[in-house]
C-alpha cells in the first residue's frame, strides 16, 4: 500500500502515471459528503479533485464540499453533476468531466468521486474501461459507507413476507426491495466498508450492523467504524486495488443487464419563502418520514430574522440543522428542499403541504 501524502508518492505522479480515483458510495445520508470534506481538509499535501453526483435536479452536497475548498483542492477542482447517475451518462457527463480534471494544471494527484446515494457502483466501474480514459486513470478503491443506526434498525432488510408471497406465485422470481438491492450492490463492490454514525447506533447497534454487513458481503473486506467522517486518509487512500480489473469479484443484482434503471426512486424539489420556526420544520420532516416513507430531505432554508442560511439534512426521521453561511447581498432568501423516496411514495403536492404550507 502506498503512503498517502508521502514525498515519494507525490514525486511518482508524472504525466505517464495513472491518476488514482477513489469511489465513495453509500446510501442516502450515510455520510459521504462529510467524509470527503474531511479528506479535503486533511489531504497531506496531495492535490485533490472531487466529482459529486446528486440524485435529482437540486444540488446540495457540491455546495457543502465547495465550502471546504483549499489551495490543494480549489473550487475549480470540484465538479457537481446533478439530476441522475453518472454511469448512465458516461459519454455526455462522466468522460468529459474526467478529461477536464485531468487537463487541470497542475494535474490532480487523486480524484474522489461521490456517487449519489441511490447509485449502483459496478456500472461506474465499467465506465473506467472507456478508451478515452482507461490508460490515464485507475480505481484505487471503492469505499462503501453504511449508516450503522439504519442498518441495525433493519432499514435495508428485504420485505421477506412480501418476497415469499411473490415467490409462491412465481417460483422464478428473485427480487428484493429497492432499498435492499442498492445496499447489497454497494457493499458487494467495496474494498473497505466504513461504518458511520456509530455514536448514534451505540455498541449494540454497531454489533448488529456488523452482523448484517458480514452476512451480505460476498468476500471478506475490512469494516472500519468512524464518526463525523474522521479517519486517517492513509487508511482508505492508496489501496491500489485497480478495481476496474476485478469486476468478477464484485457481484451485482444487475449483472448481465445492458442497462440499470433508477425508476424505483424519485425526488421532488419544494420551494418557498421564509419560515418562522426551524423546530416546527423538524417536526414536519419527522412526520413526513413516518407517514409518507420519505427517505431523505435536504436543502437550504430562509429563517425570518436570521442573517444566515439554515442547512437541513434529514435521513428518515433523523434531522440535523445548522446555519452554514450568511445570505449574500442581493441573494434571494428562498427555502429550497429536495425530498427523495421510492417513486410510489412521491406526491409533490402532499409533500409540499407537509413541509412548508
Amino acid at each position: 500500500m502506498s503512503a498517502f501524502g508521502s514525498p515519494a508518492a507525490a514525486s511518482a505522479s508524472t504525466d505517464l502515471a495513472k491518476v488514482p480515483v477513489t469511489i465513495v458510495t453509500g446510501f442516502l445520508g450515510a455520510g459521504k459528503t462529510t467524509l470527503i470534506s474531511h479528506l479535503i481538509r486533511n489531504a497531506g499535501g496531495r492535490r485533490l479533485a472531487v466529482v459529486v453526483n446528486e440524485f435529482g435536479t437540486m444540488g446540495v452536497d457540491g455546495d457543502i464540499i465547495q465550502s471546504c475548498a483549499i489551495p490543494d483542492c480549489p473550487v475549480e477542482n470540484i465538479v457537481e453533476l446533478a439530476n441522475g447517475c453518472i454511469c448512465c451518462t458516461v459519454a455526455d457527463d462522466f468522460i468529459p468531466t474526467i478529461e477536464t480534471l485531468l487537463a487541470l494544471e497542475p494535474r490532480p494527484d487523486h480524484i474522489l468521486i461521490e456517487t449519489s446515494g441511490l447509485a449502483l457502483p459496478k456500472p461506474l466501474l465499467k465506465a473506467f474501461d472507456w478508451p478515452a480514459i482507461r490508460s490515464r486513470i485507475t480505481v484505487d478503491g471503492v469505499l462503501a459507507l453504511a449508516d450503522a443506526e439504519a442498518v441495525a434498525a433493519g432499514r435495508f432488510a428485504p420485505d421477506l413476507e412480501a418476497l415469499d408471497a411473490q415467490r409462491a406465485a412465481d417460483p422464478g422470481i428473485d427480487h428484493e426491495t429497492p432499498l435492499s438491492e442498492v445496499f447489497e450492490d454497494q457493499l458487494a463492490c467495496a474494498d473497505i466498508v466504513l461504518l458511520t454514525k456509530v455514536d448514534l447506533a451505540g455498541p449494540e447497534g454497531v454489533a448488529a450492523a456488523r452482523t448484517v454487513i458480514a452476512a451480505e458481503m460476498p468476500r471478506e473486506v475490512p469494516v472500519i467504524e468512524l464518526a463525523e467522517g474522521a479517519i486517517d486518509p492513509r487508511v482508505i487512500l492508496g489501496l491500489e486495488a485497480a478495481a476496474e480489473d476485478d469486476l468478477a469479484a464484485r457481484p451485482s443484482h444487475h449483472d448481465g443487464e445492458d442497462e440499470h434503471e433508477h425508476d424505483d426512486f424519485d425526488s421532488v424539489v419544494i420551494t418557498g419563502g421564509e419560515i418562522a420556526d426551524p423546530e416546527d420544520l423538524t417536526r414536519r420532516i419527522e412526520a413526513l418520514a413516518r407517514d409518507r416513507n420519505i427517505l431523505r430531505v435536504k436543502g437550504h432554508v430562509a429563517v425570518a430574522g436570521k442573517p444566515m442560511r439554515l442547512l437541513v439534512q434529514a435521513v428518515g426521521a433523523r434531522v440535523r440543522q445548522q446555519y452554514d453561511r450568511r445570505w449574500e447581498a442581493g441573494e434571494p432568501r428562498v427555502t429550497r428542499l429536495v425530498a427523495i423516496a421510492e417513486r410510489a411514495d412521491i406526491d409533490a403536492e402532499a409533500i409540499r403541504a407537509a413541509l412548508i404550507d
